[in-house]
């Protein structure tokens, strides 16, 4: 374990005055050097106009014949909740029907109110379960909502400000699990039990059905209306990685047979697990499907719905009413395709044509009443289309969106680098056509969580990197999910070594191809790609010009004692197991950091209301190079959650202050 002696302990105190007064110092000097320049306040109109376009396509959740929808504008900075129906979505200018406006909300009750989700009453579709963040935060207030009156219920459910977690269980009931006080959360600060809470009485009466162990990330449950609700499913998630499903019915309790590592899914009576590892006959990376009271008794009778080869690996499903929809990644390029049972077993179709799209993939539009799906359609350089169709018709195009830069003056193209075990490493690069020389060039990467980085549009990129003259690099390391749980496997814990051994690849692939020079070399990561960007710092601050670090995790001594780090123990390691802190502080920015060396320029952002990854790691990194003479400059917005903004404002500010550091660092190299 790491020595306990650290001077910058006092930031860690989240909402303290010192601590506060501390960043806006910081925030201060950032904007004095980055937000002053004569390009910034053009870059930001530019990324604001963007984000706030009415021509973006407006994303939806089906249920029934109505399309839901939440929407960000100039007009509606905090949101509007709205609904239509598909006749009219299909329309060049549908007409919408607002049922919350968040803005009007926040300014009634003088809050700082921000979308945190909503839960809908099926089938009934009449009453919802609105999540409020205040800030941003994972923590939410939960009230009810009638959606025919278009306001909160005066008497409806209500829940104080939690990580809860709640669903329907009927009309009249829900399953809740949040902070009822003592030895109700998780050491990591989620739900550890499940209850049941009946209308009408205090949230303090509700019936424990269910408890976990402090050491779990976390419990939870559903139920589903297909069977009027007369089975609740709890998944205790033991790690981040392994989890019990039990099904609870007539006050009985029985464990379904599962490996803890299967993701598992229960739609109208079946069960779906998608493999981590081998299992009996069964294959890691297959999808497999059966009946959830068999399964309960005997778990070999399950059929295959896909089964992962060396190139091809699931990246999602969902369902439709009588069919699973599958979304597969060959060689980091995702095809959609339809599963539908029939007399001699599951049919795969492959959903549409065969068309120049990176990255398509489809979802179930309402799998309570429909065999419908949606098919989301985009490529770094096309613009995002959506579809809809069903098992053996054609796609119908709903919306296209426009081009929001010059894709036609910029080229895509899929490279690999060679990491140092001699694994190859597939990274996409986007370069002007015209570039024939060196280019700053900003590479972007994660690595972690089964997280696949998948090609996808981004207006924001183009116009505030791209257009000036810069290539955009996303790199597809281990640790991620673009091949499966194994290349997950291969960087964790002790692994990590290997995500940040395949970045290194793909940095020294781009210098050696001609594609930029090491000075003109920027990289941008957040959350565990943060903590990616702090060891790019520590371990070869020779290979880069200038780095973007955002809401990192960066001490890996105390991560696991800060808001929801606990959780990432089956990521990361134990720090407290001497054998863990042996790998563990060997990726630990904050330890590793050399008082004497010679690091690049750095930006850290994070967010005071970011209640997932602790302000405290972007706060003491920054002070700990400051300290020690390096060139760091910090940003901490007081909105935002873990997301870092809150609004399309903040957002578009954010993005162009990054982009503003990197631009002015690596051009001027």
């Amino acid at each position: 374990m790491a020595s306990t002696h650290d001077p910058h302990l006092w930031l860690e105190e989240v909402e303290g005055e010192e601590p506060l007064n501390w960043a806006e110092q910081k925030n201060l000097k950032t904007k004095e050097r980055f937000c002053t320049t004569s390009s910034f306040g053009a870059q930001q109109e530019k990324i604001l106009a963007i984000l706030d376009s009415d021509e973006r396509i407006p994303g939806f959740v089906a249920y029934g014949t109505d399309l839901y929808n939440f929407w960000q504008d100039k007009a509606h900075p905090r949101g509007i909740w709205r609904r239509t129906t598909l006749e009219e979505y299909k329309t060049r200018d549908p007409a919408w029907e607002t049922i919350l406006d968040l803005d009007a909300l926040a300014k009634a009750e003088d809050e700082d109110w921000v979308w945190g989700g909503h839960s809908m009453l099926r089938p009934d579709h009449d009453r919802a379960l609105i999540h409020l963040s205040r800030g941003g935060g994972d923590a939410a207030v939960v009230r009810e909502f009638d959606l025919q009156k278009r306001g909160f219920l005066e008497n409806g459910f209500r829940v104080p400000e939690a990580k809860s977690n709640v669903s329907w269980a009927g009309r009249d009931r829900l399953l809740i699990g949040t902070d009822f006080g003592s030895e109700s959360l998780t050491d990591s600060g989620y739900p550890m039990t499940v209850c049941v809470w009946e209308r009408g009485k205090q949230l303090s009466t509700a019936r424990e059905i269910f408890r976990g162990e402090s050491t779990d990330v976390g419990v939870g449950a559903h139920s589903d209306p297909w069977n009027g609700n007369s089975e609740y499913y709890i998944t205790r998630g033991t790690d981040f990685y392994n989890s019990e499903l039990f099904v609870y019915r007539d006050g009985q309790l029985e464990r379904v047979n599962k490996p803890s590592s299967a993701n598992a899914m229960i739609h109208r009576g079946a069960l779906i697990l998608r493999l981590k590892t081998d299992w009996n006959s069964y294959k890691a990376g297959s999808l497999l499907i059966g009946e959830v009271c068999a399964n309960t008794a005997d778990s070999t009778n399950l059929d295959i719905l896909f089964e992962p080869d060396e190139s091809s690996t699931l990246e999602g499903w969902s369902t439709t009413k009588d069919s699973v929809v599958l979304n597969v990644s060959e060689n980091v390029r995702t095809r959609a395709y339809s599963a539908v049972k029939t007399d001699t077993g599951w049919r795969v179709d492959r959903i549409g044509s065969e068309s120049g799209f990176l990255n398509e993939s489809a979802h179930g539009f309402d799998s309570d009443t429909s065999d419908i799906y949606v098919v989301n359609s985009e490529s770094f350089l096309e613009p995002p289309s959506v579809s809809i169709g069903q098992s053996g018709s054609t796609l119908e195009t709903l919306k296209q969106a426009p081009s929001f830069f010059n894709e036609s003056k910029f080229a895509a193209s899929q490279h690999w680098a060679t990491s140092q075990d001699g694994t190859r490493i597939p990274y996409y690069e986007i370069r002007p056509a015209s570039a024939e020389g060196p280019t700053p060039t900003l590479l972007y990467g994660y690595g972690g969580f089964e997280v696949s980085m998948l090609p996808q549009y981004s207006g924001t990129v183009g116009v505030g990197w791209l257009e000036r003259g810069g290539s955009y690099v996303v790199a597809n390391i281990r640790g991620g999910g673009e091949f499966g749980p194994a290349w997950h496997h291969a960087a964790l814990r002790e692994c990590r070594h290997r995500a940040y051994d395949d970045f290194i690849a793909v940095a020294e692939d781009l210098i050696d191809r001609g594609v930029v020079r090491q000075s003109q070399l920027g990289i941008q990561g957040g959350s565990n790609g943060g903590l990616l960007m702090g060891n790019m710092y520590t371990r070869r601050p020779d290979l880069f010009g200038a780095i973007a670090c955002q809401v990192p995790l960066l001490d890996m001594s105390r991560y696991h004692l800060l808001l929801a780090g606990a959780s990432w123990m089956a990521e990361y390691g134990d720090p407290e197991n001497p054998d863990d802190w042996e790998f563990l502080k060997n990726y630990s920015p904050y330890q590793n950091v050399d008082s004497d060396g010679n690091y690049p320029p750095i930006l850290i952002t994070t967010s005071t209301r970011d209640d997932r990854v602790h302000p405290g790691h972007a706060r003491k990194m920054a002070a700990r190079l400051e300290e020690f003479g390096h060139t760091v400059y910090y940003y901490e917005n007081t909105a935002g959650g873990h997301a870092g903004a809150a609004d399309n404002t903040q957002r578009a500010f954010m993005q162009t202050l990054v982009y503003e550091f990197l631009w002015e660092t690596l051009s001027n190299a």
